[in-house]
Formats: C-alpha cells, structure tokens, sequence
C-alpha cells in the first residue's frame, strides 16, 4: 500500500467531551472532525474501538467485531424518543473518565433507552434493527449470547460458568438463548446502535475528505466471545484455560518482560481453512475504518510463548507463526488491504521482510529518535521510499512534554541539535511539542500523526495509558474549547508548508 503525503491526528473518541462521563459519537465526534477539516487534516487514528472488559483497555475487548457500548451517544437515544427528554446524566465526579461510575449508570440507562425502543420505535427502525442481525449474525449470535451469559453468572469469565455451558453443549446454548431470550435481544440492539452511529461517523468524515485509521491488536482476550465461540483456534485445555499465553521476553525495559495473558492461536488450524477467521476480522475492521493498524505485527512472524501459569515472561521462548501464508490468504480475498504494521520492539530481518514483501508501512515514533545518528527513527534515516508512518509519540507513550521532562539530559541535547538542522527552534520544554510536530510533518514520511495531547501541548496529566499500571489508564479527554480555531490554523499552515495539507 503506498501511502500520500498528508497528516492526522491520533484520538480515541472516548477522549471526547461532553456531559455524559466519556466522550461519545455524534455532535462531539462531528465538532472534532470539523476542527480536523480546517486543521487541513486527511486522517483521524483511533484506538480499538470492541466493548472493554476488566482493566478498560480496548486492547482487551469482549470481542474483535463488537463495539463499545459506552460510545453509542445517549443524546441521540433521547432524540429518537426512548429516553425521556427530561434524562439527565446523574452527577459525574471528574472531567476524566471514571468507569466504575460509568458502569454503574450507563447500563441502566442503556435498559431505559430499551424499553423505549420496544414501546416506541418506529417500524422503519425496527426492520433495520432486523437487517442488521441478520448481516451481523456470523458474530453476532454469538458476542450477545456470550454478554447474556456472563450477566447471568456475575461477570464470570466463560470457563468458569457451568461445563455444559462452557463447553458449548447444543442443548444447552439452546436453552439459554431461549431463557435470556429479552438480555440477548438487548446485546443485539446496543450493536445495532454503536453500528449505525459509527456508520454517521465515518460518512460524516468522508463528507470531510478525512479518513479512519483503525487499530486491531493481534491477539483476543481470553475472556472474549471470540475464543469461547471458537475452542479450536487456540490452545486451551480441557477446562478452558489456556496451556499457553502471550507476552513479550525480558529486553531494555523490562527485565521479566511482559507477560500479557492472551491465549495464543492454533495458527495450523487456522491454515486448514485458509484463516477464515482472519479474514472476517480484517474484513469487519475494514467497514468501520478505511485504514488498519496491526498491533504487535512481529508477532505473525514469531511470537513469544509463555506457559500459563507463569508469574512473568521470562520462561518463554519463540515461535514461529504462518505470516506469509495469512497475508498471501488476506490479499487473494481481500485484494490490497490496507494495513499499517506496528513494527516496534525487536524486529529482526524476517519481521521487515514479512512487512516489505506485502507493501505495509510500518512505524517511527520520534520520542524514540535521539540516542544517536545511527537511530532507525531519525528522519534523515527512514527509507527513500518514505512510505512510513511518523507519530510524535503513540498511545502508550507519555505526551511530548511529559516524555522531555524525564528524558536523559543527553537526548534533550541531541534533540536540540538535530531540530536546528531542520530550522525547527525549541529553546524551552512547552517548545518541544510542537518542534515534534513540527519535525514530523517535514520529514520524508508520507503520513504524520501526532496526538491531540501534542497539539494542546499538555503534560504527563493527559496520558493515555501507562504500559504494566493497573487503574487510571484510558480515562483523559479534552475539554470544552480546547479546540481553538487558532490552532487548527497552525496546523494548516504547518501542513501547507510541508505539502501535508
């Protein structure tokens, strides 16, 4: 895939504003997508967009095809008629995003706003609601029979439910759907609603000339409808639990590695039938966003095997996985996918090959630029191609000005240094978000994005996520007003004067 030169923003809509605890779709997403307009934008990146589980993350999801129940705007559920017009968010603690408040009131709204559907849908809505489980039953029978169960058995992870039910016994999924019948419909028609405001979404960012970037992590959580409904592509035992499960090994910055959890896949099940479960997957990501980053691309390469059981991921060890052949099966059916892969990490020849031979871009992240003039993330070393994707930071970064504040004095010299050669001035720290930005855009990548948090300039409070912190992660969003109109035009001039525009 060869890319334009252009630029985006990185932004979860979560981080949106608004009165309802989390940012949701709808008048807030179309007041973002203006500013990016007028900023001279062509892309917005979000982050995994599935229903979180325990932890928040959307890198831990209930499911790879579902979405987030949280984004569904209840503004529009008010404005359809099935919720009163006198609703009114209860009294929210914080402008971060609390989810245990969230989970305490968003789901009984969700039931009101049901209730109101049943009794006052018009028929138009109903038969589209009809439509849309019939297109969407290949998952979603599945994702809203799995979200019923886990009500009925208190948020239970699925191998801790009853065994005839855990193991998918006919007779008794039969059952269930029978007597959850009213929970399974409800599951079906919050899908129904995240779809069709998204669906709003992306039109309204065409109409805008500007595209999604889409984030797919490699691997499902455990805890997700994707492995209870499909036992076989992974190695579990006969309870359930998985024989082996994901990480990363011990490296610079971590001397236990990362023992992420994720049961790992049957990649030779998967190959038996040409990795039809992949290719749903790519195909589903590729209807919601027009762009997909791959999370973790080293992995279809080889992926580090840990144990389960293990108290870290150290007791692992590396095995290879079937890239060539899943890709070479992606670009048969889905001809030219359009695929960002996320190369970070230890990427050896075999991991750039598997990029290059398909034609995905990978990844430079300039907080990681300034040890040296050997650094593979400075710009004057990206490939002549250009046909990379640079980021001030990412997700999993600290902002800008957060990362300066703690970096080697060292670096922040180099950095000075290599910013001069490029005109780029940055004599204080509240210089240095925007010098990235600045770097980014005149670099020879195709495509720059930088994070919101980089554009306001904001400090280590607006990060979005602390890699191995548990609690307060994924909870920041901009305020009312943030989104000055000066700034966008900065930004356009930025981009004018680096053909971003």
């Amino acid at each position: 895939m060869q890319l334009q030169r252009a630029f985006g923003i990185l932004l979860h809509p979560t981080s949106f504003p608004g009165r309802w605890g989390i940012g949701a779709l709808g008048r807030e997403a179309e007041r973002f997508l203006d500013w990016l307009a007028d900023a001279g934008a062509r892309w917005w990146q979000v982050l995994p967009l599935g229903p979180t589980s325990y932890g928040d993350s959307p890198y831990q999801s209930f499911s790879a095809f579902a979405g987030n129940p949280y984004l569904v705007d209840p503004e529009m559920l008010i404005e359809k008629g099935w919720l009163e017009q006198s609703e009114a968010p209860p009294p929210y603690p914080t402008q971060r995003v609390d989810y245990g408040w969230l989970y305490q009131t968003r789901w009984p709204l969700l039931r009101r706003a049901f209730a109101g559907f049943r009794a006052r849908a018009s028929a138009q809505d109903k038969t589209r609601l009809e439509a849309f489980i019939e297109a969407e039953r290949f998952w979603l029978e599945d994702y809203a029979l799995f979200m019923a169960l886990k009500t009925r058995f208190d948020g239970k992870p699925w191998n801790e439910w009853s065994p005839e039910l855990r193991d998918r016994e006919p007779a008794a999924l039969a059952r269930a759907r029978e007597e959850l019948a009213e929970e399974v419909a409800l599951y079906e028609w919050i899908q129904w609603l995240f779809y069709l405001e998204w669906g709003q979404t992306k039109a309204y960012a065409e109409s805008k000339g500007i595209q999604i970037i889409g984030d797919m992590p490699i691997f499902v959580a455990f805890d997700s409808s994707d492995v209870w409904a499909n036992p076989q592509y992974f190695y579990l035992e006969a309870d359930g639990n998985p024989t082996v499960v994901a990480g990363v090994p011990p490296d610079y910055f971590s001397e236990t590695g990362q023992l992420w959890g994720n049961p790992l896949y049957r990649w030779d099940v998967m190959e038996r039938d040409n990795f039809a479960w992949w290719i749903a997957r790519i195909r589903q990501s590729l209807k919601q966003c027009h762009l997909v980053r791959i999370d973790h691309f080293r992995g279809f390469e080889a992926y580090w095997e840990v144990p389960f059981g293990r108290p870290n991921a150290v007791e692992g060890r590396w095995v290879k996985a079937p890239g060539e052949k899943l890709f070479a099966a992606v670009r048969a059916q889905l001809s030219d996918a359009p695929i960002i892969a996320e190369d970070l990490g230890v990427i050896t020849p075999e991991v750039e090959a598997l990029r290059d031979g398909f034609g995905f871009p990978g990844m430079k992240i300039l907080q990681f630029a300034f040890s040296g003039e050997d650094n593979a993330f400075l710009p004057h070393n990206y490939p002549a191609h250009g046909n990379v994707v640079v980021y001030s930071g990412t997700h999993d970064n600290d902002t800008t000005l957060g990362w300066f504040r703690t970096a080697p004095e060292a670096e922040r010299a180099f950095m000075r240094a290599y910013l001069a050669r490029y005109g780029i001035r940055c004599l204080s720290e509240y210089e240095v978000a925007g010098a990235l930005i600045e770097l980014a855009f005149k670099s020879p990548a195709k495509l720059a994005i930088v994070p919101l948090q980089d554009v306001l300039g904001l400090g280590p409070e607006a990060r979005m996520n602390f890699p191995g912190r548990l609690g307060d992660n994924w909870a920041w969003r901009y305020a009312e007003g943030d989104l000055e109109p000066g700034l966008a035009a900065g930004l356009r001039a930025l981009a004018e004067a680096s053909q971003r525009a």
